[in-house]
């Protein structure tokens, strides 16, 4: 389904962008009463099919709905420690290297917009800026632990998310965090001071 409502978003485009960039210079210049020309044509119904489209293919959705499938998001978590406490559970913070913090402004094409704007008549969740926020907070974080492997660091501790809509469909994302060297927990005092047995 999410084929065919994509396919009908590329319809929509292309036979928008050809009717604004080609049929509307064609009508200036074209002599009084012309016929319209096929390719004129094409772009309407490519126009008027691709809304109709993605129209049925969100109508549809909405009947059968399915559980729903988290973003792909393979990739996504750096191989170091990312956490947003202040500590790792069996580590040591040894030293303290500085703030890293991993930006980005994120949007999705003018398709997707219409397949959400849709989805704001007939309800349901807006996947597309679902997956456009999980693929903005990925590339943000993998950002913030590239600069915090630059700096030496073993986990990034206190990580936050901030985001803002910048214009339109465009959010910004900043997450940061503290960088810091790990060494070894201590053995607490009540573990050695149990005698052991014999």
């Amino acid at each position: 389904m999410k084929t065919l409502r994509h396919a009908g978003s590329i319809a929509f485009v292309f036979g928008l962008f050809i009717m604004i960039f080609g049929g509307l210079p064609w009508a200036v210049v074209a002599a009084e009463d012309p016929a319209t020309p096929w390719w004129l044509r094409t772009a309407v119904f490519c126009f008027v099919g691709g809304i109709l489209v993605v129209l049925l293919s969100l109508a549809f959705e909405q009947m059968t709905p399915e559980a729903p499938t988290p973003a792909d998001m393979e990739g996504a978590v750096p191989e170091m420690p990312v956490v947003s406490t202040s500590e790792i559970a069996g580590k040591k913070v040894s030293e303290t290297l500085g703030l890293v913090q991993g930006h980005t402004v994120y949007a999705i094409w003018l398709g997707n917009d219409l397949s959400a704007l849709v989805r704001l008549i007939l309800g349901g969740e807006l996947t597309e800026y679902t997956d456009m926020m999980g693929s903005a907070r990925a590339l943000a974080c993998r950002r913030m632990a590239e600069k915090a492997r630059e700096l030496g660091a073993d986990a990034v501790v206190n990580v936050r998310y901030m985001t803002t809509s910048v214009v339109g469909s465009a959010a910004e994302l900043l997450v940061y965090g503290t960088a810091v060297k790990l060494g070894k927990a201590r053995a607490s005092r009540a573990s050695k001071d149990t005698p052991k047995s014999s």
